[in-house]
């Protein structure tokens, strides 16, 4: 097939997560034979930390502003077998226009559906739903799964609705030889509605423990944020240092952003990348997590600082073990291979609707 993807940015991972999960994707596409082509709005923000020169068998396409391609963008949807618009397109109705009044099997991928939902809750604008409707599309993927799909068939006339999970490219993330130099880790972007977590689950550990050492990676980290003297912060860490960040702790901790907790369904990339590379992880809750890790054989729980405390003072051994399993779960069911090969089979089994006037 060939496959046209607007989307946020696959040429920068600085605090962007849609990146990794997309390279892996792709790069699983275009091994198989598929044709793919991804634009993405050139801003000075992903400008500054591009860490991707060129695709990986797939060509990416960064534009300064949409008119500058849209002739072309519109040739590569009218030869495409199916075209995708991703949540937080920086042209997103235009890119709709496009993509909408094509023949191509027409598809809109909400990476951030607990988020869209949340603004929707709120009478807010959607700055990636622009008519506040995905009823054009033949075909909406949601990051996010559990009542999540419901959700956007009852709020924006999606259908048929299907959620595709965030993943892990086991090129990148694999178990890494490195010393333990840390006792407790966490990377992530800062997020308002998850520094709470970060406050108690680790800066209060940090507190509680201030003969061990904790590595706290992630951008955007206001200079308030109090200190602890036992962390060390590192402000970017690129995709392919996450192997060695998260070998060099002994834990990794994994937090979710409150609209995505509150819903659930909603494993992040994090999570599938420390498990491939071999790191036990201790987690806050959120429903549905059992339907990706089983809880304190493959993943730890923890709901207050004395659980993470707990996961802290099991022997190595114990760790091990489920380290070890949770990178077992994770290389049988949720590899960029395996979200690719359900990206393939949802798009060959949903029939076009008829291309609408191209306006």
């Amino acid at each position: 097939m060939k496959l046209v993807v607007f989307g946020l940015s696959v040429s920068s991972a600085w605090g962007n997560g849609h990146a990794t999960l997309w390279r892996g994707i792709l790069r699983a596409l275009a091994r198989w034979g598929h044709r793919v082509v991804f634009y993405e709005r050139d801003t000075p923000f992903y400008a500054s930390s591009r860490d991707l020169a060129h695709g990986d068998g797939y060509e990416v396409v960064i534009y300064p502003s949409f008119a500058d391609v849209a002739a072309r963008a519109r040739r590569d949807v009218g030869e495409a077998d199916a075209a995708i618009v991703t949540s937080y397109q920086a042209d997103a109705a235009l890119a709709m226009e496009v993509v909408l009044g094509a023949r191509a099997l027409k598809v809109f991928y909400d990476l951030d559906t607990p988020v869209t939902l949340d603004l929707l809750a709120h009478e807010e604008q959607v700055p990636w739903l622009p008519k506040r409707s995905l009823a054009g599309f033949d075909l909406v993927l949601s990051f996010t799964g559990g009542p999540s799909i419901a959700a956007l068939e009852r709020e924006l006339g999606a259908h048929p609705v299907a959620p595709l999970y965030g993943c892990v490219d086991t090129r990148v993330h694999a178990p890494c030889v490195v010393p333990k130099t840390f006792d407790l880790s966490y990377l992530g972007t800062y997020a308002a509605d998850r520094q709470d977590g970060v406050e108690r689950l680790f800066l209060d550990v940090a507190d509680a423990l201030p003969e061990a050492r904790l590595l706290l990676g992630g951008p955007m980290y206001p200079e308030t944020m109090r200190r602890a003297p036992n962390v060390e912060h590192r402000s970017h860490v690129p995709p392919s240092e996450h192997p060695a960040f998260y070998g060099s702790s002994r834990l990794t901790l994994n937090l979710t952003r409150a609209p995505m907790k509150r819903i659930g369904f909603c494993p992040s990339a994090r999570l599938f990348e420390a498990a491939a590379c071999g790191v036990p992880i201790v987690t806050d809750d959120w429903p549905g997590l059992d339907e990706f890790f089983e809880p304190e054989r493959e993943i730890l729980i923890a709901r207050s600082r004395d659980d993470v405390l707990r996961a802290l003072a099991l022997t190595e051994a114990e760790r091990a073990t489920i380290a070890r399993r949770a990178r077992e779960r994770t290389l049988a069911d949720h590899t960029a291979e395996r979200r690719a090969e359900r990206l393939v089979t949802l798009l060959r089994n949903t029939p076009k609707r008829r291309a609408a006037s191209a306006a």
